[in-house]
């Protein structure tokens, strides 16, 4: 798949939302912090059974990641590497996405959906993004505000599939996916 230079901005900004630490790789350790940390902002304890199902889906997440674009065998994944998985459909097809993020999103949701009724509003929203991915609570309003498109005020793990798909795979600017992880560097 050919990278254009607008998904390489995306694919950078993913990187970086990955990247936990930000000491500019990605590894397994980056993966357990930030499943904890929305675990604890939520008050799950680390042996709840919320917070080990998440746990499980982000080393999962992790394992996958790590097996495809892990060419070096460093135990850690740099930029160019995941750019590359990417770009060789290793990592996210039209096809596959949806089985892959539909279970994170869903325990993504079971955490953060502190009233119960299976959707995020924008302040559930805010706290899970700031949690998990260090989103700023700015554009994680502007998110949640692009991604409730019946203007109900929230957001479903659906809306939420969607945006993630576009993300990867619509090349609009202006395009809710392009906005899933706040306002693109360059």
């Amino acid at each position: 798949m050919e990278i254009s230079e607008f998904l390489a901005r995306k694919l950078e900004r993913r990187f970086e939302t990955f990247d936990f630490d930000g000491d500019g790789r990605i590894q397994r350790s980056d993966f357990e912090s930030s499943a904890a940390a929305l675990a604890a902002e939520f008050g799950h304890g680390p042996d709840s059974p919320a917070a080990q199902r998440l746990l499980n889906l982000s080393l999962q997440l992790w394992g996958r990641l790590a097996s495809v674009s892990d060419v070096d065998i460093d135990g850690t994944v740099d930029l160019a590497e995941y750019k590359q998985a990417f770009a060789e459909g290793l990592l996210v097809t039209e096809e596959s996405f949806e089985q892959g993020y539909r279970p994170f999103l869903e325990a993504i949701t079971t955490i953060a959906d502190v009233d119960g009724d299976g959707k995020l509003n924008a302040d559930e929203y805010v706290r899970w993004t700031g949690a998990l991915m260090r989103l700023p609570a700015d554009d994680a309003r502007e998110c949640h505000r692009r991604l409730d498109s019946d203007g109900d005020g929230l957001v479903t793990t659906d809306d939420l599939l969607q945006a993630i798909h576009d993300y990867y795979f619509d090349e609009n600017p202006a395009g809710v996916g392009s906005w899933l992880l706040g306002k693109l560097p360059g």
